[in-house]
């Protein structure tokens, strides 16, 4: 559990959505829960999917994200064994279109449109910046807050002047915005306009359905939450199926793992990124 000044509830909530960033941010990670789409594979399927990854590099990936339960390792005989994706691990899914939607619109573009994947990984690399999430709750919630209170709320335990450099990356990325040194600090508009991403990402992390994503007290209307459940990574599988229809609401764009893939990957601009915009 974290250790902030901030309600017990929402040092919780924020705590969830942290380990679940924690989880699927790793390079690679989402890119591998994506190729297990269908029927359990086979670790050679798998690896010819991923043959981007060097030799040695699949297996301690996928055991972390067994650990992490959102692959299941299942075990036929001594030389068959299957890896598939489990209910939370598919239950993911369509919380990545509400970080492309975010990026897309808040994040600079490049000269060509990117694939919709690095738009995904680009967006989680800043969430999962160090104490990135609890700042940014206290900025939604209190609007406009100088470093000093935004410390002891964030890092009452620390020398308040160690909000600074997490302060300056988020400002350097295009989250936070302010006038100045000695200014207070507030959201940006890219980080205000993380309401839905936010809001996916704690309903998913406390295992509840993506419609309570509307309905966070912090990133979206405030109504009561059913209780979270617990995951683990012993739960069993689902038979493989298509994700309910209620999961599809105005804030989840319709959107199919083949278009995450669907653009070559261009080059990345060599130039300085201008200050003021987002950053990669």
């Amino acid at each position: 559990m974290a250790i902030t000044a901030l309600p017990p509830d929402t040092d919780a909530d924020i705590t969830r959505v942290t380990e679940a960033l924690a989880m699927i941010t790793p390079r690679w990670n989402v890119r591998i829960l994506l190729a297990l789409s269908g029927p359990p594979q086979r670790y050679s399927e798998l690896a010819a999917k991923v043959s981007w990854l060097q030799s040695g590099q699949l297996h301690p990936k996928l055991k972390s994200l067994c650990d992490a339960g959102l692959v299941e390792r299942t075990e036929h005989t001594a030389r068959h064994v299957t890896y598939g994706r489990t209910e939370r691990g598919e239950a993911l899914l369509p919380v990545l279109p509400v970080i492309v939607t975010w990026a897309e619109k808040h994040l600079e573009t490049a000269d060509r449109p990117l694939p919709a994947i690095e738009q995904i990984e680009d967006g989680l690399t800043l969430l999962t910046r160090r104490h990135a999430a609890s700042i940014l709750w206290v900025l939604k919630t209190r609007q406009v807050v100088g470093a000093m209170a935004l410390a002891r709320i964030v890092m009452p335990s620390s020398d308040w002047t160690n909000v600074y450099p997490p302060l300056r990356q988020l400002v350097a990325d295009g989250l936070v915005d302010t006038e100045g040194n000695g200014r207070p600090y507030q959201l940006s508009a890219a980080g205000d306009g993380l309401g839905p991403v936010l809001g996916a990402l704690s309903a998913w992390s406390a295992g509840q359905p993506l419609s309570q994503a509307a309905q966070h007290p912090v990133w979206g209307h405030t109504q009561a939450q059913p209780a979270p459940k617990s995951w683990s990574s012993s739960q069993p599988r689902p038979v493989p199926a298509a994700l309910p229809q209620t999961r599809t609401l105005e804030i989840f764009p319709a959107w199919h793992n083949r278009d995450l893939f669907s653009r070559a990957t261009p080059a990345r601009p060599k130039a300085a990124i201008p200050a003021g915009g987002p950053r990669r």
